[in-house]
C-alpha cells in the first residue's frame, strides 16, 4: 500500500466521475472510525461533478485530471499518478471512476488499487451487470470489492455481499439495493488493507539508503 502516518493511518486517494455516493460512504466511515485512514485527495476526470462538491464540503483536497487531450492512455495514467503521489496517497479507491486504468497506475501502486463492482464476481463482469443478472434469470446478485489488475474485473476479491434478486425486480430497483450494500462493502474492504509501502515510498527510502554509508545517514 503506501504512505502511513505516525498514527498508523493510510492515505486514501478516491477516484470519481459522478455523484460520489461510495465516496460519501468512505467519508462517513473515516469520520466515524470504521476506516483507520484519511482521504488525502479526491480526483475526478470530469470537472464539476457532485462528488467533488461532497469532498469540498468535507474539507478534502480535490483535483481534476481531464482524460481528454492526452496523446495516449498511458500519458493520462501518468498524470493521475503524479497527482496522487503529490498527495502522498497510499491506497487508491475507484468509486464510480469511468476510466480503465493501466500499467502506469498499477505499477505505481502495486496491489493497492481497489474497485467496486455491482455483481458477485466472477459473474457478470463489465458493463450493466444488474441488467446481465436479470437477463440471465439469476436469483442472487450482490457487490464485490476487488484489487484492480490489467484484466477487467478479475483481480483478487476482498469483500463480497450478496443481494437477492426479487421476482419483480427491475434494473433500477436491483441497482438501488445493491448500492446500499456497496456503501457497507467498500469501507469494510478498505479496512482489510494492512499498511505497507507504495512504490512512491520505496523510491524515497531507496534515495535515503543511497545517502547512507557504514550505517551513518548523511544529513
Amino acid at each position: 500500500m503506501g504512505t502511513v502516518e505516525s498514527t498508523g493511518q493510510t492515505r486514501l486517494g478516491v477516484l470519481v466521475s459522478g455523484r460520489g455516493s461510495n465516496l460519501q460512504a468512505l467519508i462517513d466511515a473515516v469520520s466515524d472510525g470504521r476506516v483507520n485512514g484519511r482521504i488525502a485527495v479526491v480526483l475526478s476526470n470530469v470537472a464539476g461533478v457532485f462528488a467533488l462538491e461532497r469532498a469540498e464540503r468535507a474539507g478534502i483536497p480535490t483535483a481534476v485530471v481531464d482524460h481528454r487531450g492526452w496523446s495516449s492512455r498511458d500519458d493520462f495514467d501518468r498524470a493521475v499518478v503524479a497527482e496522487l503521489q503529490k498527495h502522498r496517497v497510499s491506497l487508491v479507491c475507484l468509486a464510480g471512476f469511468m476510466r480503465r486504468l493501466g500499467k502506469p497506475v498499477l505499477q505505481a501502486f502495486p496491489d493497492a488499487v481497489l474497485n467496486i463492482h455491482p455483481s458477485l464476481l466472477p459473474s457478470f463482469p463489465g458493463l450493466h451487470p444488474q441488467r446481465q443478472a436479470l437477463d440471465h434469470g439469476s436469483k442472487l446478485s450482490g457487490v464485490t470489492v476487488h484489487l484492480v489488475t490489467e484484466e477487467l474485473d478479475a483481480g483478487p476479491i476482498l469483500v463480497q455481499r450478496p443481494v437477492p434478486v426479487l421476482d419483480d425486480d427491475t434494473e433500477d430497483s436491483l441497482s438501488a439495493r445493491i448500492l446500499a450494500e456497496e456503501h457497507v462493502a467498500y469501507p469494510a474492504a478498505v479496512q482489510t488493507r494492512e499498511p505497507a509501502s507504495s512504490a512512491f515510498d520505496r523510491e524515497s527510502r531507496t534515495s535515503e539508503v543511497a545517502g547512507t554509508t557504514n550505517g551513518t545517514r548523511h544529513q
